[in-house]
C-alpha cells in the first residue's frame, strides 16, 4: 500500500482481505475436522457395508500424515504388501472412517476372494462383504478434499506472506517473529493471533506513545516450537476426555 491512497480507502482493503483470510482458514479448519479418519468398530464397518453406505475405500497397514500444509494435514492410508489389516472407508455425508481388523479371527470365511492377498481372516471377511454388496469395485481416495484443504491453507499462506513482506511494518513482533508464529504454530492459529494484533489488520496495534520493544525472530521460533509440543498434550488430553468424535486424530496415529 502506498502513502498516496486515502486512509479510509486503504483500511476498507485491508479489511475485506482480513475477512477473505478468516474464511480461508474456517474452510480449511471445517473441512480438516469433518473429514479426519475416524476409529469405528469392525460391526460399523459390516453395518455400513450392508447398508450401501461406503462411497469409497482402501486398505493399508498404517497411516501416513500428509504434510503439504503444518496446519491442515490430511491422513492417507498406505500399504506395504499384503491389503489390510487396516480398513478405511468414506461416507455419503464426507466422513472417512477406519478399523482395525486384525482381532477379527472367528468368522466364517467363503471362499470367495484371494485369501492370501488380505492380512488375515478379519480382512478377508470385509472384502468378501464388498464383494457380496457389490462395493468392491469403489476402491479409491478417502479424501477427496484433502487437495482443497491444501489448497486453502496455501492461498492463506500467500496472502501473509505477501503482507509481511510489502504491508506496514509489524510493531508489536517483527516479521520474522511473526513469519515462525504463522509456520509452526498448529492449525494456523498463529494467523488468528496475528490477525487480531499486529497491524495492518488492527487499529490497537498502532504505536503507543511509548513504544516497548519488539519481540524478534528467535522469540517467534521458541513461542511456535513450545506452542506445537503443548497443542500434542492438550488434544491428547482432550481426546481421551471427549473421544475421537470431537477430537480427532488428524493423522490418524
Amino acid at each position: 500500500m502506498t502513502d498516496d491512497i486515502p486512509a479510509g480507502r486503504r483500511w476498507r482493503w485491508w479489511t475485506v482481505l482480513r475477512l477473505g483470510v478468516v474464511a480461508l482458514w474456517l474452510v480449511a479448519a471445517g473441512t480438516a475436522w469433518w473429514t479426519a479418519p475416524r476409529q469405528q468398530s469392525y460391526d460399523q464397518a459390516e453395518a455400513d457395508l450392508a447398508a450401501g453406505h461406503v462411497v469409497a475405500y482402501q486398505w493399508g497397514d498404517r497411516w501416513d500424515a500428509d504434510q503439504r500444509t503444518p496446519w491442515f494435514g490430511t491422513a492417507d492410508l498406505e500399504s506395504s504388501g499384503t491389503l489390510g489389516p487396516l480398513f478405511g472407508w468414506r461416507t455419503p455425508d464426507g466422513r472417512v472412517w477406519w478399523t482395525d481388523t486384525t482381532y477379527f479371527d472367528q468368522l466364517t470365511i467363503a471362499g470367495t476372494v484371494r485369501e492370501e492377498s488380505y492380512a488375515g481372516p478379519g480382512a478377508i471377511g470385509i472384502a468378501e462383504q464388498l464383494q457380496a454388496a457389490g462395493l468392491d469395485s469403489r476402491s479409491g481416495v478417502l479424501q477427496p478434499l484433502g487437495n482443497l484443504v491444501a489448497g486453502t491453507g496455501l492461498a492463506a499462506a500467500v496472502v501473509i506472506i505477501g503482507v509481511l513482506l510489502t504491508g506496514p511494518a509489524p510493531v508489536l513482533g517483527t516479521r520474522w517473529f511473526w513469519f515462525w508464529l504463522v509456520c509452526l504454530v498448529p492449525f494456523g492459529l498463529g494467523i488468528l493471533w496475528w490477525l487480531i494484533r499486529e497491524r495492518p489488520w488492527a487499529r490497537a496495534a498502532s504505536p503507543p506513545a511509548s513504544p516497548r520493544p519488539q519481540s524478534h525472530g528467535p522469540l517467534g521460533f521458541a513461542l511456535g516450537v513450545g506452542t506445537a509440543l503443548l497443542n500434542g498434550i492438550l488434544l491428547m488430553v482432550l481426546g481421551q476426555l471427549l473421544g475421537d468424535r470431537w477430537v480427532p486424530r488428524l493423522d490418524a496415529g
